[in-house]
């Protein structure tokens, strides 16, 4: 099949960083097109998620991903530093949010050049490295970027010279995320169909088979 899907994916979810490498092997197995679509993950776009969400929800989280990263044999350990600035004993969300805006401006610039799936392949592999401590800190963002062909120091000017064009560019995703019926990452939308989470793409695959 030739299908394109739009690709609703955070900087900072566990989940979407664990189905990356599953979506380099089904762009190849099933000539499909993933188009990248960047949002800001629930701490941004929903500052007061955290107050509401059941406390049992995030130990269960992180016993989940460490579960599926072990079958799925996948290095694995959250980012340091964390691309949301939280208080993780609180829960409190601090206003200023320096590394998930920059991570998500970058993939929105990586995206428009044709280069989503190589971004979000390639950065979400460095934050969750366990082997790197500080993937903001000396060469490391800019060596995994110089991989895929693209350049930070001119990327970062783009955005300094250009925020407000990229910011309203990811604010669309999120209003075209909304619309197709879903609010969380991974989202694959594809003929009008919605589809969250990486354990839905035997069911992606299923209606773009029915589609074809």
């Amino acid at each position: 099949m030739t299908a394109t899907v739009d690709l609703y994916y955070t900087m900072r979810s566990p989940y979407c960083y664990l189905v990356t490498p599953q979506l380099a092997r089904l762009k190849a197995a099933h000539d499909l097109h993933f188009n990248l679509k960047p949002v800001y993950p629930l701490a941004v776009s929903d500052p007061s998620f955290f107050e509401r969400v059941n406390p049992l929800w995030p130990p269960y989280v992180a016993k989940d991903t460490q579960r599926i990263a072990k079958r799925l044999n996948i290095p694995f350990r959250w980012p340091r530093p964390d691309p949301i600035v939280q208080d993780m004993q609180t829960r409190e969300v601090a206003t200023e949010q320096p590394h998930i805006r920059r991570l998500t401006r970058l993939a929105q610039l990586a995206a428009e050049r044709g280069l989503g799936m190589e971004y979000v392949t390639a950065v979400s592999a460095l934050l969750y490295n366990p082997t790197v401590d500080g993937w903001n800190s000396g060469d490391h963002l800019a060596n995994t970027l110089q991989r895929i062909n693209l350049d930070l120091a001119e990327l970062d000017n783009i955005i300094a010279s250009e925020e407000a064009r990229i910011e309203a560019a990811i604010a669309k995703n999120r209003a075209d995320q909304l619309a197709a019926g879903h609010w969380g990452a991974p989202l694959f939308v594809a003929n009008g169909e919605c589809f969250f989470g990486q354990d839905r793409l035997d069911d992606l695959i299923w209606h773009l088979e029915q589609q074809s």
